[in-house]
């Protein structure tokens, strides 16, 4: 059984919690075709993705160090991190933990996401 957890992110008052539901909607279906438990969710609400200071993408990391789980699901990259050095850097922390994310619109076989994560991979964001 391959675990998950989801992260899902808004970043302005103009946008609302439908953007949150229909991100979740999203990944669980996500999940469920692909046979992947999902185990948590972690949201930050009206928080901007061009920095790290949102507590529960912080705490997501921290949490991934107990390896409970060993996917993030994501609606697309850009809830991860809109900043190039954020979001290769906490890949390389998610690598480190032998943990792994999914881009809900580029969808990849275990293989390339692996591939896909190496830290000094260029990212387009």
């Amino acid at each position: 059984m391959i675990k998950a957890v989801i992260y899902a992110r808004y970043s302005s008052s103009s946008q609302t919690e439908q953007s949150i539901e229909g991100q979740l909607r999203v990944c669980n279906e996500y999940a469920e075709r692909n046979d992947i438990v999902v185990v948590g969710t972690y949201i930050d609400r009206a928080m901007t993705g061009t920095n790290d200071a949102r507590p529960d993408f912080q705490r997501m990391i921290k949490d991934s160090a107990k390896q409970t789980w060993k996917y993030v699901i994501v609606y697309q990259l850009d809830r991860f991190a809109r900043n190039r050095y954020d979001s290769a850097h906490y890949k390389n922390i998610l690598h480190k933990n032998s943990l792994h994310y999914i881009q809900h619109k580029q969808i990849m076989p275990e293989k390339l996401i692996k591939a896909h994560i190496k830290p000094n991979a260029h990212y387009e964001i």
